[in-house]
């Protein structure tokens, strides 16, 4: 019912910027809340960022300062933009899409691969 599409990743240098894209297609009217995962080599997934319907967002706190939330509700595109990014930022990060009408469900993208070419 949701499709999401991540574009963005790629190699960088530690200290540089990446900026990740998610878009949504599908029932996008259903969608109350989106956000970041990313999973590194031999870690689980973990919560990067997020957003709700009303725009209220939320970050780990080893991305404070330095990753920021937007999104364009005219294209269904979230973005993040990452800034001062480290090696152990390296990981796959995944797009996540959640509704709770009319029963809770999530959906994920298939990733976008962010590497540390330091």
């Amino acid at each position: 019912q949701v499709q999401l599409v991540e574009s963005g990743g790629g190699l960088v240098q530690a200290g540089g910027s990446l900026r990740l894209s998610c878009a949504a297609s599908g029932i996008v009217s259903i969608i109350n809340t989106m956000g970041w995962y990313r999973q590194a080599p031999g870690k689980e997934r973990e919560l990067v960022a997020g957003i709700t319907r009303s725009g209220t967002t939320n970050y780990a706190d080893f991305v404070k300062g330095r990753f920021t939330l937007s999104r364009d509700n005219t294209k269904n595109t979230l973005y993040l933009q990452m800034n001062s990014l480290k090696p152990e930022d390296t990981a796959v990060y995944y797009c996540n899409a959640g509704r709770v009408v009319p029963s809770k469900a999530q959906y994920w993208g298939k990733g976008t691969q962010v590497t540390d070419s330091s």
